[in-house]
C-alpha cells in the first residue's frame, strides 16, 4: 500500500493515529512501572499485617496450649512461651548480619 502524502487529505487522520500512539508508549512507560510499584506496596503491607495477626494467634494459641497440657497455673505457660520467644530471638540475633563500621 503506498504512502499517502499531506497533499492526499489523509494527513489528519496519520497526525491522529501518530499522537495516539506516542501518547500510549508514553503512558505505558511511565503508568505501567508506577502501578507495579503500587501492587507491590500494597501486597507487601497486606502480607505484613496478615504476617502480624498470624503471629499473634499463634502465641494466644501457644499459652493455651501450653495452659492445658502443663500442670500449674497460667504462669507456667507464661513462662515456657517466654522462654520459646526469648530463645527464638536470641538465635535470630546471632544470625544478623551487622553493617560494617565506618569511620567519618
Amino acid at each position: 500500500m503506498a504512502e499517502t502524502s499531506p497533499a492526499d487529505g489523509d494527513w489528519p487522520s496519520q497526525a491522529a493515529d501518530t499522537i495516539v500512539r506516542v501518547v500510549g508508549q508514553v503512558r505505558d512507560a511511565t503508568t505501567g512501572r508506577v502501578e507495579g510499584v503500587a501492587r507491590a506496596i500494597v501486597y507487601g503491607l497486606l502480607a505484613g499485617i496478615l504476617g502480624g495477626v498470624i503471629a499473634v494467634l499463634f502465641a494466644i494459641a501457644l499459652v493455651r496450649f501450653i495452659n492445658i497440657w502443663v500442670p500449674g497455673d497460667v504462669w507456667a505457660a507464661h513462662l515456657i512461651t517466654g522462654v520459646i520467644f526469648t530463645l527464638g530471638g536470641m538465635v535470630l540475633y546471632k544470625q544478623r548480619h551487622p553493617k560494617p563500621e565506618h569511620d567519618d
